[in-house]
């Protein structure tokens, strides 16, 4: 067995495969998603439409419905289309597999979203993370320094940031957009949109080299795995090389048709999570000892900051009570003591705070 491991890349086998921690009878506020389901009504609907799909027949490759009605619903700018993933991630491999050319390098502001680097390191590429601000914003001339250094083929800005949850200065992306210029692509990655009040799309036709990717994982679809990108179609044309024909099984496309028909219900449900937000944030900044960050997203961080006490060990003294949250701790030394918490419903987020306050003590 050990002759045939050696088959295997000697990088692959010394990566840790990506983990999900068992969330069965816990409060789960570790992953980011929308705590809502649809209503009643509008489940045993769904049902209805997704009994009568053809499941005996492959997805039709080109997804034509599907992508138009998300150009319609989600303001796609008029002569834009769309390439549909098995969600983000798919995406950023199949952007990262198109653009792998020998030597091809890929920038991101760290800490961010693990998915940038792993899926470069996959596909060969160097990744080069330029670390952010202590308050987590854009380090502009290091960044500036470093693509003129690396001419990097890829840059990532997420917008907001994961796990940070900031949005980044727009006039410091605009800089970076015009510094990579046409030397490479810049990905905004706009996953968590819906909670952030903002979006570059509008800018999306400005800038040749842009391609805007996001989800509706956060939206409240995150089983459903969909994700899609927009920008110029003769880039498109050329992703659409790399991306598997069958990606998108029939019942994903088919829910996603059918919850757009719908997008009102899921936006009502991003005013409610933004509102809690908010009276979540407001909660903790009187926690002595804690210090939550602003947040354009679904999800806040935090930093735990009393004397003998780290995040690692809040973060267990929650899984005691029930509650799983994300120990960010270890990503990066910006995030020293930090957990990131999903923000849910108010009865769950008012077991989190009642928890948090109780592995506070000493």
């Amino acid at each position: 067995m050990s002759r045939l491991l050696n088959i295997v890349r000697d990088d692959v086998r010394a990566l840790a495969a990506y983990h999900v921690p068992d969330a069965s009878g816990l409060v789960k506020l570790d992953a980011m998603e929308n705590p809502y389901t649809l209503p009643p009504e509008l489940q045993r609907q769904l049902g209805e439409r997704l009994g009568a799909v053809a499941m005996n027949r492959y997805p039709v490759p080109s997804y034509a419905e599907l992508k138009a009605a998300i150009r319609k619903h989600m303001a796609i700018p008029a002569g834009f289309d769309v390439i549909l993933g098995n969600g983000s991630d798919e995406l950023i491999a199949i952007v990262s597999t198109a653009c792998a050319k020998p030597g091809a390098k890929v920038l991101a502001p760290v800490p961010g979203f693990v998915m940038y680097a792993m899926s470069a390191q996959l596909a060969g590429m160097e990744f080069i993370g330029v670390p952010l601000r202590t308050d987590f914003s854009l380090d502009l001339e290091a960044m500036l320094a470093a693509i003129r250094a690396q001419r990097p083929a890829i840059t990532y800005l997420a917008y907001p940031n994961n796990p940070t949850g900031n949005l980044f200065d727009l006039d410091d992306m605009l800089a970076i957009i015009r510094e990579v210029g046409d030397t490479g692509l810049v990905i905004v990655d706009e996953a968590y949109q819906p909670f952030a009040g903002t979006s570059f799309l509008p800018r999306l036709p400005e800038f040749a080299n842009v391609v805007l990717m996001r989800t509706v994982s956060k939206l409240g679809l995150a089983g459903i795995r969909l994700g899609y990108m927009s920008a110029s179609n003769e880039l498109l044309a050329e992703f659409d090389k790399v991306r598997p024909p069958y990606n998108v099984n029939v019942l994903s496309e088919a829910a996603a048709a059918f919850v757009l028909e719908h997008a009102a219900v899921l936006d009502t449900q991003a005013d409610a999570i933004c509102a809690e937000r908010s009276q979540m944030a407001q909660s903790l900044a009187r926690l002595p000892g804690v210090e939550c960050f602003p947040s354009a997203a679904n999800f806040l961080l935090l930093r735990i900051d009393r004397p003998g006490l780290t995040g690692t060990e809040v973060f267990q003294r929650l899984l005691q009570q029930k509650v799983l949250v994300k120990n960010v701790g270890k990503m990066h030394s910006l995030l020293e003591n930090c957990l990131r918490v999903t923000v849910s419903t108010p009865q769950e987020n008012a077991a989190f705070l009642s928890a948090l306050q109780s592995s506070l003590m000493s």
